[in-house]
Order: structure tokens, then sequence, then C-alpha cells
């Protein structure tokens, strides 16, 4: 029989819901068949943590004296961007300090940015702020220079354009002599390696590919505090290639997230430098699906054999927009440590963390059955594919 998320919140509520993560899942509906299991559970839990670029913070401080219109501000000689009120600025998790010595060894070669001044700020570290204005009447001052801090912060809101991708690549290197740097890491010539970014079978939005649970108002695990999903994220992908079970086989769905950051932990929330690149932040993202119905289980019982990532060229075609997918391969193959490409053996090496995806699905799961995180029902659906889904 169908249940409802006040059903399943009524159940949270007395300590009766029976919570499960999503690796658990696949093992009972294998075991006793998706009708009984979705009767059985009410709700699975699921995680994610790896770098998600598409991260930043609101930042508000309290009005200085006499005030301040913000126009140019540098955090740690980060800057923000200040384009919106006087004393509010937006942190991009992947900006870049000036004259960053490092610079100067390797181009690109960034240890520290704005993904670390988040993880900094999470932590409860002081943060150098210096900000400039052309000075109006009614705010007249033209320099500001202090030390910040998450407790003097009026707010500090984490807000997430595009994170938690339902799928990605499969990052390889054909060029047969030059090694080449980017956001999935360092990729040998020749086939040298390859690299993902994916929990596969854990990620959230793997087990709600068709966006029946999981809209906007949705509340999620967002850097270890409870958070909201707030709208589809950036370059959002509705209707991409599927397998059989529903499962896109290329990255399809986005979300936008927010989350307040002084409630959060930097635990789940780590800057990361990467070669080559420039700097990113790890997120950790869990969202809990509510097993409304016997179609839902199903989509969380998905494994990693059943999920196919595109295999892609990044010396090439991904820098070319040609979108051109040389092989498919599973996320049980990814794991395995190989997979094989046009006869060749490949060694693997994951950006995303596999034991935190599965920490935070824990985590989430002992909330639930504590009692102190309820389900939300969203308030808009996400776009979804009407043709497959319908």
């Amino acid at each position: 029989m169908p249940k409802t998320i006040a059903e399943i919140n009524a159940k949270i509520r007395k300590g009766q819901a029976v919570v499960v993560n999503a690796e658990e899942i696949i093992d009972i509906v294998e075991e006793e068949g998706a009708q009984k299991a979705a009767e059985k559970v009410d709700v699975v839990t699921t995680g994610t943590f790896g770098p998600m670029c598409s991260s930043g913070v609101f930042l508000n401080i309290p009005h200085t004296k006499p005030k301040i219109k913000i126009q140019k501000a540098w955090l740690n000689n980060v800057s923000a961007y200040c384009g919106v009120a006087a004393v509010d600025f937006y942190l991009g998790a992947t900006e870049i300090p000036e004259n960053d010595p490092a610079n100067q060894v390797f181009p690109g070669e960034f240890r520290y940015g704005g993904g670390h001044i988040i993880e900094d700020l999470a932590a409860g570290e002081d943060v150098h702020l210096r900000a400039i204005s052309y000075g109006t009447d009614c705010y007249p001052r033209k320099e500001f220079e202090t030390w910040i801090n998450i407790k003097t912060l009026r707010s500090a809101t984490l807000l997430n354009p595009r994170n938690c991708y339902q799928n990605y690549n499969v990052a390889i290197n054909r060029d047969a002599k030059r090694t080449i740097y980017t956001y999935l890491g360092v990729l040998r010539p020749d086939m040298g390696n390859a690299n993902y970014s994916s929990a596969g079978q854990l990620s959230p939005l793997l087990n709600d590919p068709y966006f029946k649970t999981i809209g906007i108002g949705t509340r999620i695990f967002l850097g270890g505090a409870p958070g909201y999903v707030c709208w589809e994220g950036t370059q959002h992908d509705p209707d991409p290639l599927r397998s059989d079970n529903g499962v896109p086989s290329r990255g399809a769905g986005t979300l936008a997230v927010v989350g307040d950051l002084k409630q959060m932990s930097p635990e789940w929330l780590r800057g990361a430098s990467i070669t080559g690149y420039g700097v990113s932040l790890m997120v950790g993202i869990g969202i809990p699906i509510p097993i409304l119905n016997e179609e839902i289980v199903r989509y969380t019982a998905v494994k990693d054999s059943e999920i196919y990532a595109p295999v892609v060229d990044y010396s090439s075609d991904y820098p070319n927009a040609v979108d051109r997918v040389i092989a498919e391969v599973t996320y049980a193959e990814l794991k395995s440590g190989q997979i094989v490409i046009q006869g060749k053996e490949i060694p693997t090496a994951a950006m995303s963390s596999y034991k935190k995806a599965k920490e935070i699905a824990d985590i989430l799961k002992t909330w639930i059955q504590e009692g102190s995180f309820e389900l939300s029902e969203p308030v808009r659906p996400l776009r979804s594919s009407e043709k497959l889904s319908g």
C-alpha cells in the first residue's frame, strides 16, 4: 500500500521508522522482493562526497562606522563578488588568490583559494577581510580592513548553484605523449589512467533517477547540517541517454542547494587543490529517499553493476566540446581498480570518496532514527523526462 511523507514523518516522531542506507536496500530487495521491501522500509538514505566546483557562500558582516558600500573585497587575498548590497558579498569555491607564489612554479597550481576559506570559516578560523569602495553620501567609507570568523559574521549562507551531479564522465587522455591537468585530476598519456567522481549506487540522484521524491524544498544533509534543495542546479538536464532501468548514462540532473554555514562542519566541507587546474570545494551531501511505493524502492536498489558512465577523452574531445563517448563502463568496473578500453587495461582512481559517502548516508540514517531529522514535502518537482517517467 502506498505511503505518504506525512505518514513516514509520524513514524519518525514515534521512533518507529525503518531506515536503511542505499547499500543495505540492495540486499533487502534481492532477498525479499520489491513489494515486501516497500512495505517494510520507510526511508533510504544516500550520500556523496567529492569536489563540487559550482559552490560558494554568501557572507554578511555588521555595518562599519561610518558605513561602507563594499565595491571590492578580498578574503585572505582571495577576491569575492560584491555586486549585491552594502555589506553582502559572495565567495566562490574556485576563486584563486591574487599573486599566489605557487603559480610562479606551476602555472595553474594554487594551494589555497575560495574552497579553503569556506573550510576555514566552517572550522571557526579567523579570516582577513580587506574592502574598498568609491564612497557615497549614505555610505561614505572608502576602505575597511579587519579579521572575521563564523561568530562575527551576521550570516553565512552556503549557496551552491550546481551540486550532486546525476552521473558524470570518466576522464582519460589519449594523447600519446602529453600529460594533461584537469578538474578530474592528472591524466597520464596514452590512456595511462582513468579518473571518475561519483558514489555510484550511493549517489542521491542515481537513487531517484526521475526525481519522484527529490524536489524544491527537499530537506537534505549539507556540509554536516540540515540544508535544502532550493532549485534545479545549473546545467540540469532531465532527458539524457538512459539505461533500461531509467538510470542516466550521461551527466544529467543537478541540484542547487542552500544551508547555514554556521551549523556546518569542516569534516564535510574541504578545500581542495587540484594540480594544474586550481581549487575547489569537497562537499558532503546526503538525501533521504522516502519509500512511498514499490516503484521508488526499485530505483533505490540500483547496483554499481547497473550504472554506466561515459568514458571521454579530455585531451581533445572534452575541451573541443564534441561530446564524443569512447565507451561506457559500469561503476562496478571503475571501483574494481581497472577498466578495459580498446583492449587496454587502464587503472582507475576516484576523485570522490565512497567511504565518506557511506558515512554521510549513515549519519543521515541516525538523525532520522533518533527523530532529529524529518522529511519535507517538495513544494515543486524538478524538471524530469515526461516521456520516460510518465
